[in-house]
């Protein structure tokens, strides 16, 4: 799988190591920034994040800020894009299996790495469920993005 990672300052630290896990895991990953732990502006990131998605050029995304929360705000305003906040790894593959969400959004500062690797191995390992209820929901959330 292509996964494509991003982070403001807040997330910096903690995302080598989830590059590192990433691609312990077998998946390739591109890095959109940032690149270092000065100040940057996390809808920037998360611009340049969903475009790599809307392009094609991978298949998931993963977002790291302070909480995760301004990230899956900002990517949620891009046309096709379902973000969602994970502390838990319930959360992790659930989104993905019930909710076909493509960008997991995470808090390093409510998470720490030991955490973060098992909603990340959670979150990648998930599938998106062949359910009627779910595709039915699924397609309900592109409806509305059409709307837009």
């Amino acid at each position: 799988m292509r996964v494509v990672i991003g982070s403001d300052h807040a997330g910096f630290a903690l995302k080598a190591d989830v590059i590192d896990h990433i691609r312990a895991l077998g998946h390739e990953v591109s890095d959109v920034g940032s690149y270092d732990s000065a100040p940057v502006d996390f809808p920037d990131v998360a611009r340049r994040l969903t475009a790599t998605l809307q392009a094609g050029e991978a298949d998931r995304g993963l977002m790291v800020c302070g909480t995760g929360v301004g990230a899956a705000i900002a990517a949620n305003k891009v046309k096709g894009i379902r973000a969602a906040v994970c502390h838990d790894v319930h959360s992790a593959h659930q989104a993905v299996e019930h909710d076909d969400v493509n960008v997991m959004c995470l808090g390093a500062q409510i998470v720490g790495p030991w955490l973060a690797m098992d909603l990340i191995s959670s979150y990648l390992a998930a599938e998106f469920s062949t359910s009627e209820e779910f595709r039915r929901r699924v397609d309900k959330l592109h409806q509305m993005d059409e709307q837009r």
